[in-house]
Formats: structure tokens, C-alpha cells, sequence
């Protein structure tokens, strides 16, 4: 885990819902619990037995990794909000534009938290490069390269 020292305070999910426009169903994020602007964040998942993902008749209780992956882009978008990269492009929000190098190392599933880290690597005209990683208990299960585009407003 990363030192939190200078990071931004915990947020709920109420804070989180002010930041991204993602709602039930596909909401993968529950809260913030820590964030150094323009360097990194940590977001979280609880996964429930409940999901709408684990609602199949073959019994399969895994989180598929594409949402995995979409976790871990909410997360990036909320990196990039609390670093003011959307503003400066004059951007309403954060889209997924790429994925590069993803790997599945291990899986999630029901009374798991999912812990999700993304680092900011490089930003250049409303595009973004973040290096992505989810754990599960400190497990790591997927990282990923992820580019974000956030377009300028007209």
C-alpha cells in the first residue's frame, strides 16, 4: 500500500457520484480512500453475492475481468478529476480510450473488496496514461495500461 501522507481524504460514494457519470448498474466503484492529485488513487469495490454480473444460471461466481477493467477505469477518471486534468481541457468527462499490456493474474468474487490503484504516468493535451492495478487482499489479480482521453467542451 502506498503512503497516504499529503493524499486527499477518504470519499464516500455520494463524493464519488458527484465526480463520474457511471450509476447501478455499472457503478464497480464504492469509495475513495485515498488520492495524491496528479500522482495516484486508491478506489475500492465490495463484491456482493448480489451482483448483477454473478446472475447466470451456470452458478459462475467471478467477476468478469472486461469489468475489472472498467473498475479500474472509474478509477482513473477519478484521478483525473482530482487533478484538475478535466478542467484544464475544459472536458465533462473521462473517457476510456485504450487499453494496453493487460494482464489477469488471479480472480474476485463474492465478499471480496476490491482494491483498485491507478498512477498517473504522463499527460499531453487532454490525453492521459495511467498504469492501472486490482488486488484482493493485497493479491494482485489484474493490471492494465490505461489511456484516458477527456475532450475539450465546445
Amino acid at each position: 500500500m502506498r503512503e497516504t501522507t499529503g493524499a486527499l481524504a477518504a470519499q464516500d460514494i455520494s463524493e464519488i457520484l458527484r465526480h463520474i457519470p457511471h450509476r447501478y448498474p455499472f457503478l464497480l466503484i464504492d469509495r475513495m480512500e485515498a488520492c495524491e492529485p496528479n500522482r495516484w488513487v486508491r478506489v475500492t469495490k465490495n463484491i456482493t453475492a448480489g451482483e448483477w454480473f454473478f446472475n447466470d444460471d451456470r452458478g459462475h461466481r467471478v467477476m468478469p475481468q472486461l469489468l475489472v477493467v472498467e473498475a479500474l477505469a472509474q478509477a482513473a477518471g477519478v484521478l483525473c478529476h482530482h487533478s484538475g486534468l478535466m478542467s484544464e481541457s475544459g472536458a465533462s468527462l473521462v473517457l476510456l480510450a485504450g487499453i494496453d499490456d493487460f494482464e489477469v493474474l488471479g480472480d474476485a468474487g463474492p465478499g471480496d473488496v476490491l482494491t483498485l490503484e491507478c498512477t498517473l504516468l504522463r499527460t499531453l493535451r487532454g490525453v492521459a496514461k495511467l498504469e492501472g492495478r486490482a488486488c484482493v487482499a493485497e493479491r494482485p489479480i489484474a493490471r492494465a495500461t490505461l489511456i484516458a482521453s477527456m475532450p475539450g467542451g465546445a
